[in-house]
């Protein structure tokens, strides 16, 4: 089964996702199942991972109901506010929605660079263990050490690295993101998407060979085990066609075995998030 880990939806609102600049004008508009149901279908997936774009309640509520309404939606990652008092309340009333596997904090938009280690987040994330979610981190380079904080202090927690962190591909920077790298993937409680790679690089012109040093040291520090495929349609749009977000990963594959490939593409999702 192939599993497409990492895609959103939305109603576009210019209030609500105020983060589509000017420069995105391919996403100041709706996207829904029916637009990915084709594409999906077209590009032998057989499912998805909707992730939440929007931090509220009502997000997490909107994703569920397009699951109950979209069979191919096979989990949802949403969001709630894990610094709140009464988390373990707000996380029990989920409890029926078996649907929702995990929860993101949209953690890029966070100036604070040690808020993934404050008391009142870590809290939090002990909640998601106790609830067994996973937790999809999403971050820029000033909370490498919180992210490592994070992770450390949760072992039991299962997390995993939205877009491989992010790493300034444009500017062919590596050293600082490479040591990141090495450091998170020695915890064996996170797995990373490999997703949302062509806008990191430069949105006109990028090659195949931007992407060489970065995903060969996402493979050799994670293993063939704890990486999977995400598009990050439709943001993906900005810089790349979905079949070209396929091409980019597919063209690095050729050293894995059938089996990895297998595993890369699917087998390694439905077991992260437990589909």
């Amino acid at each position: 089964m192939r599993i497409d880990a990492h895609q959103h939806f939305w109603q576009y609102d210019p209030r609500r996702h105020n983060w589509i600049t000017s420069e995105m004008k391919v996403l100041q508009q709706d996207f829904i199942p029916l637009d990915l149901q084709f594409i999906l279908e077209k590009n032998d997936f057989d499912g998805c991972i909707a992730v939440q774009a929007d931090q509220s309640d009502e997000e997490t509520k909107y994703l569920v109901q397009l699951a109950k309404e979209y069979s191919f939606v096979k989990g949802v990652v949403g969001w709630v506010d894990l610094r709140a008092s009464n988390i373990d309340e707000q996380l029990h009333q989920y409890r029926d929605e078996a649907i929702i596997k995990g929860f993101r904090h949209i953690v890029e938009g966070e100036e604070d660079p040690d808020f993934l280690q404050r008391d009142s987040f870590l809290k939090g994330i002990e909640s998601l263990t106790k609830h067994r979610y996973t937790y999809d981190l999403l971050i820029r380079p000033r909370h490498y050490a919180g992210a490592i904080t994070c992770v450390q202090s949760n072992p039991n927690q299962t997390f995993i690295l939205d877009h491989i962190a992010k790493p300034p591909i444009k500017s062919r920077e590596f050293e600082e993101w490479a040591l990141f790298i090495e450091e998170l993937a020695a915890f064996s409680n996170v797995s990373c998407k490999v997703s949302g790679l062509a806008t990191e690089a430069d949105w006109k012109s990028w090659r195949l060979d931007d992407f060489t040093q970065y995903l060969g040291l996402v493979f050799d520090s994670f293993g063939k085990d704890r990486i999977m495929f995400g598009s990050d349609w439709p943001v993906c749009l900005l810089a790349a066609s979905y079949e070209e977000s396929v091409t980019i990963v597919e063209s690095k594959l050729d050293a894995f075995t059938t089996a990895e490939k297998e595993a890369f593409w699917g087998l390694n999702a439905l077991k992260t998030y437990n589909l």
